[in-house]
């Protein structure tokens, strides 16, 4: 089973991206981070800011230079936005992130990102095998760390199997409206839709087949019946509170 890479901040200078960058590492299952000389790190705002992920940050590794941040490591990935004239490879996030999880199962993996306002220099590039870079509008291609660890996490999270994880279901399960709740609804619709005479210009069996129909499609389930019906109720018992219920034979 391949594990999720160390992820690997070289020089980062804002100690916001920092704490976004083990926060996003929490959200997307990264359980090692290491930083090549921050210009700035405190574990109390890191964590001030990053909340309920001391775990992680009591755990980063600090290295002097890339090279010995991977000097374990057998594959590394690198995000950069620089075109590169020397032929490499380069690959978008998916394509990289399923690469990332083939070789992260065969030995430890690194995603690499550089500093905030220049990136990576070309020595440290040429430590990566692979280079990923992001599709972003021409107009306006640079994107902040944090974004871009982002985006390259949720990827290899994806590629893990992070979105076989089934969606949490709803706080109370209610089963499918049986036909005598719906037929309620219709009849006490009726009776509403009579009480404020909206049937007036209209006809009354063509409305409710319109109603039946959207009713139908709407699929609702037993405790949604209930309340679509209360609201029925409620409005014919309100317009006999209030004396302006009109009458089912349309008299005055």
């Amino acid at each position: 089973m391949a594990s999720a890479p160390i992820l690997v901040l070289v020089a980062p200078q804002d100690i916001v991206n920092i704490a976004s960058a083990v926060r996003i590492a929490k959200n997307f299952g990264i359980e090692r981070m290491r930083l090549v000389q921050p210009e700035i790190f405190d574990a109390y705002r890191i964590e001030g800011i990053a909340h309920n992920t001391a775990d992680l940050v009591e755990k980063i590794e600090f290295f002097d230079t890339l090279a010995d941040a991977l000097a374990d490591v057998t594959f590394a990935a690198v995000l950069t936005g620089r075109e590169r004239a020397a032929k490499r490879r380069v690959l978008r996030p998916r394509a990289a992130a399923a690469e990332i999880v083939t070789r992260a199962a065969e030995g430890t993996v690194a995603l690499v990102a550089g500093r905030e306002d220049s990136g990576l220099t070309n020595d440290e590039l040429d430590r990566c095998q692979l280079l990923v870079t992001i599709s972003t509008s021409p107009s306006h291609p640079s994107l902040n760390l944090a974004q871009a660890v982002a985006v390259m996490c949720h990827e290899v999270w994806v590629a893990l199997g992070g979105d076989a994880i089934p969606l949490k279901p709803p706080r109370k399960e209610a089963p499918p409206a049986t036909g005598e709740q719906l037929e309620a609804i219709f009849a006490d619709w009726e009776r509403a839709l009579h009480a404020i005479d909206f049937f007036k210009t209209r006809q009354t069996d063509s409305v409710m087949r319109s109603l039946r129909e959207i009713v139908f499609r709407s699929e609702l389930d037993g405790r949604e019946a209930s309340l679509f019906r209360a609201m029925g109720i409620e409005v014919t018992r309100y317009m006999e509170r209030t004396g302006r219920a009109r009458p089912r034979d349309g008299s005055e």
